[in-house]
């Protein structure tokens, strides 16, 4: 047995046993960022996601969270800039972000409140517990933006894409529905390109610049200006969900 298995594949509340390796807090919290978490994230839930409050892991209800507007989910959406700058855009489309970095949540919540947009759901937690309550082919775009690159080969497992989050994510995807990874790490470029289209996706890259130069729609986050700072190259990856 691995020291990532546990003895029971069962929490004692019924949740899988599921390892998360990144951290969930980092610096001591502003008294502002524990204000807004205080005051601001219960509004901002999407429904019972956890298993201690959701132990039958019934689907959460996107009409009545977004009013029927087409729904985005953004997985580890660091400090909220791309987040908050979609919301702004799109004001017709719900997005969901998922991030269990409290720093991260708290910076979020703060953006919101400056840019008064309304149209977002907040899970601060796996993105893991959020594709096992939401419907079947329910979500119209999906992103990952810098996810951690867990540089090391025995980590390598731990990367978002592996089966473990590729195969709910088809799921949860509506045919047709895109997908977009942005990462600086040429390693996690290869195995994006190598695990992605296992999973029901197809590359839509025609040419070297499909993948070298941003979205249109894209803002740059501060995780990106760091890359560009150490002189590392993103990488704009675009997939879409085949029909089954």
């Amino acid at each position: 047995m691995s020291d990532d298995t546990a003895k029971s594949d069962k929490h004692p509340t019924g949740a899988p046993w599921r390892n998360f390796y990144g951290r969930l807090k980092g610096k001591t919290l502003k008294s502002s960022q524990q204000a807004y978490l205080a005051e601001d994230l219960q509004a901002l839930s999407p429904g019972a996601v956890d298993w201690d409050v959701n132990p039958d892991r019934n689907a959460i209800d996107l009409q009545a969270l977004f009013g029927g507007k087409p729904v985005w989910l953004e997985v580890g959406f660091g400090g909220g800039e791309h987040m908050v700058h979609q919301a702004a855009q799109n004001p017709d489309t719900g997005i969901i972000g998922c991030e269990p970095y409290i720093n991260g949540v708290a910076m979020l919540l703060g953006k919101i409140r400056k840019a008064g947009v309304e149209n977002l759901a907040v899970h601060p937690g796996d993105a893991r517990d959020m594709f096992d309550v939401l419907p079947t082919a329910s979500i119209s775009r999906a992103f990952l933006l810098y996810p951690d690159p867990w540089p090391k080969k025995r980590h390598h497992r731990r990367r978002f894409v592996t089966a473990e989050h590729l195969e709910p994510l088809a799921r949860v995807l509506k045919p047709g529905a895109i997908f977009r990874v942005a990462t600086d790490i040429p390693d996690y470029v290869r195995q994006t390109m190598q695990e992605v289209p296992k999973h029901g996706f197809e590359w839509l890259a025609e040419g070297p610049d499909d993948w070298r130069n941003c979205w249109d729609d894209w803002i740059s986050t501060r995780y990106e200006k760091k890359a560009l700072r150490e002189g590392r190259t993103p990488h704009y990856m675009t997939f879409r969900r085949k029909a089954e």
